[in-house]
């Protein structure tokens, strides 16, 4: 009859169309699309029902990556007339990237399909992290800080997830911890925010991430860097480490995740990370029963030659340490 509401089925192929168009732009590397874009974007998010659409669309994981794009040319570019406009224009984009991202993170305690979307690949964790440590403007820290806070403190029991680990705020901080939040919130504490929502939050991250290193075994502590990519120099990449845990890189299902993360960080384009992954595969190599074997069925040996000949002499000493642990039985 003509006094009847309109059903809410009917506004939900309009907003799948828009979403669809959106995440088409969004995979666009090129900033001038991605901004025309942003407005729809927040529209979208601003609404629980769009927000899920958006989600289930992939959307969480193209908005980190943007942010991450966004960020790396940001603090490419210099800082004459011109290019301070468009370092302000884009400071402006990332404050909106990250103001979505934000929106999203309050279906996390709803969805176990969003704390799986957050977790994937932990790019959405590095892009916030990043922000908050390259610190652009006092708004983009501001809503990059919320959303962070929102990941370290969801829940997966009022929506657990059916048949999956459980990811909850332990995954999210253990994300963090890997991708170095702890120094960067160190740093922000040293700084006189005049915000009170940014100091708040800044001590309630803190607190949060400090008692869960705590808890955090060593090895949970490797095991995240690795996942996340993020390896740093640190009493987890020595000899006395793997003598210890060797045994554990066999992981749960005896699939050797890590070493074989390991090796596909062989060829990150971080020579610093490359160096590392050559040191902890070498290790592994030593001191785990036929390490040697797996790890070059693995193809480990084959990529590591390939850093014999690289230029950075750090990283071709690793390299060439490493391919002799691999094919040397009492190193």
């Amino acid at each position: 009859g003509a006094g009847r509401a309109p059903s809410y089925s009917s506004a939900i192929e309009p907003f799948e169309a828009l979403t669809a168009w959106v995440i088409t732009q969004l995979k666009s590397p090129n900033a001038v699309t991605v901004g025309t874009t942003v407005p729809a974007i927040m529209t979208l998010t601003s609404a629980t029902e769009g927000r899920q659409i958006f989600a289930a669309s992939g959307g969480i994981k193209y908005l980190s990556r943007q942010l991450r794009q966004r960020e790396k040319s940001k603090s490419s570019s210099s800082s004459s007339g011109a290019s301070e406009r468009k370092a302000n224009s884009s400071v402006q984009q990332l404050y909106e990237l990250a103001f979505c991202l934000w929106c999203l993170t309050y279906e996390l305690n709803n969805f176990a399909d969003v704390r799986a979307d957050f977790a994937k690949d932990g790019l959405p964790v590095m892009a916030l992290v990043e922000l908050v440590s390259s610190a652009p403007r006092e708004k983009v820290v501001r809503v990059a800080l919320a959303a962070l806070r929102n990941l370290a403190t969801c829940s997966a029991d009022i929506h657990p997830e059916p048949d999956m680990p459980r990811i909850d705020s332990k995954v999210f901080l253990g994300e963090m911890i890997a991708c170095g939040l702890m120094k960067a919130i160190k740093l922000l504490r040293d700084r006189q925010f005049t915000d009170p929502d940014i100091v708040e939050d800044v001590d309630k991250l803190h607190k949060l991430l400090a008692d869960n290193f705590k808890e955090m075994t060593r090895w949970e502590v490797y095991q995240n860097e690795v996942e996340t990519g993020q390896l740093s120099w640190g009493s987890t990449h020595t000899e006395a480490f793997f003598k210890e845990n060797a045994k554990m890189m066999e992981g749960k299902d005896g699939d050797f995740k890590l070493v074989k993360i390991l090796i596909s960080l062989l060829s990150s384009s971080d020579e610093d990370i490359s160096a590392i992954a050559c040191f902890d595969l070498g290790e592994f190599c030593r001191h785990y029963p036929n390490g040697r074997s797996i790890a070059k069925r693995l193809g480990g040996k084959d990529l590591a030659m390939t850093l014999i000949e690289h230029d950075n002499p750090e990283l071709q000493r690793h390299a060439l340490q490493c391919v002799s642990k691999m094919m040397v039985q009492n190193w």
